[in-house]
């Protein structure tokens, strides 16, 4: 009688030998798509103009208003010159300069939260695909497995140690495993596309992925401390919530009237007598000095939307940090039941499921034990090992998504 078995690699589990890939293939790793996405990204670079934008603003807020000049003239008797020139008062430039500031911090922190989220999904594709990759191997696997099953049951019908459902059964179950194999490829496929779409990389294909999937992160719960005191989000949050309470000083003081200061000269030709002789007036100086008069706008609904907007940011930030801490507890939840999944599988399920599976195919080699039951050993088998796989790779997105700032 022919025989078969599924051999379980040596070590803590049967992901070393997915990993070994021929030394002729071009494989990829984790940093140099990353690289790719930071070079090629349109988000990033968009971020990175908003901060050029926003720097550009910053210098444009110190610059001081520009002076005016002209002529001015009465018939073709006066004429001259004048300059006039605004002086700012109440620090309103200081102010300005100060708001501007805070936009260009806010833009930067919104850059540095346009790039994260850019390698958070990066590195959460990356790891889906290296499962994809993994499960691609274990199911080509079982139906290899599933085929040589099959012969060999057509082979026991034949001489009559087999009944003829369990041949039909054995041959469904082949079926079966094309079938899944057929989709584990067209879900690599689809992570594949969204991978080239993250790196902006329209060629990317399919590629042998270096990495190890089976070592997740060690998160510990008080990482959840750095990730709020670290989110570009929540800092771009609180930097508005300082510009909100600029923003109101600079209103307030719009009302205190800034002084218009124009200086010239003329000529006048009109005569007068000087000693009995009539004499043209001659070069003559002007100095005015300007103010208007805050009446009747004194900047009141200004200064009321500002203060409005001032208390909104602060709730902003507020609003911000609570929702950040409970969307920690959710994916960190999650994380950990990947983490405790993974250990389980790897640990007591799939050794179990593997000894069962081995004690089954020597039993059903002696005739002892029915082939059904050596397929539901089989089947249970496989099951396993793709939910550890499937674990892992939650386990890795959720790690990413936490120690990625929750972007």
């Amino acid at each position: 009688m022919s025989s078969f078995k599924w051999h379980r690699p040596s070590g803590l589990c049967f992901i070393a030998t997915v990993l070994s890939l021929p030394a002729t293939a071009q494989t990829l790793t984790l940093d140099s798509l990353e690289r790719m996405a930071l070079t090629t990204n349109p988000a990033i670079a968009q971020a990175a103009a908003d901060t050029r934008a926003a720097a550009a603003r910053t210098r444009q807020a110190t610059l001081y208003p520009n002076p005016t000049i002209g002529v001015s003239g009465a018939g073709s008797s006066e004429w001259g010159g004048f300059a006039e020139q605004r002086i700012l008062t109440a620090g309103k430039r200081g102010l300005d300069r100060s708001i501007a500031e805070t936009d260009r911090t806010a833009a930067a922190a919104m850059e540095q939260t346009a790039r994260q989220r850019v390698l958070n999904t990066v590195r959460a594709l990356y790891y889906q695909a290296l499962g994809d990759q993994q499960l691609v191997k274990l199911r080509t696997d079982m139906l290899a497995l599933a085929r040589k099953t099959a012969a060999i049951s057509s082979e026991l019908g034949n001489i009559g140690q087999l009944d003829r459902p369990d041949q039909i059964a054995a041959t469904i179950e082949a079926q079966r495993a094309e079938l899944n194999l057929r989709m584990a490829e067209n879900a690599r496929a689809r992570t594949w596309r969204q991978l080239a779409i993250a790196v902006n990389q329209p060629q990317l294909t399919p590629a042998p992925l270096q990495g190890d999937l089976e070592k997740p992160p060690q998160l510990p719960e008080t990482l959840e401390a750095d990730t709020l005191s670290q989110n570009p989000q929540l800092h771009a949050a609180e930097i508005l919530g300082s510009r909100a309470t600029l923003a109101t000083k600079r209103a307030e003081v719009e009302k205190i009237p800034d002084l218009m200061l124009r200086a010239g000269a003329r000529y006048n030709r009109d005569l007068d007598l000087k000693n009995g002789v009539p004499t043209p007036s001659g070069t003559e100086a002007l100095v005015e000095l300007s103010i208007q008069i805050p009446i009747f706008n004194r900047n009141q609904g200004a200064v009321e939307a500002a203060k409005a907007e001032a208390e909104r940011s602060t709730l902003e930030a507020a609003r911000v940090k609570l929702m950040l801490r409970a969307h920690w507890a959710g994916v960190f939840k999650e994380y950990r039941d990947a983490m405790q999944a993974a250990t389980a599988y790897r640990d007591q399920m799939i050794p179990g499921a593997q000894q069962a599976y081995d004690l089954n195919l020597a039993s059903f080699k002696q005739m002892a034990a029915t082939y059904p039951s050596v397929l539901m050993s089989q089947k249970n088998l496989f099951q396993l090992q793709e939910d550890y796989i499937t674990s892992l790779v939650r386990a890795w997105q959720s790690a990413v998504e936490l120690q990625g700032l929750l972007l």
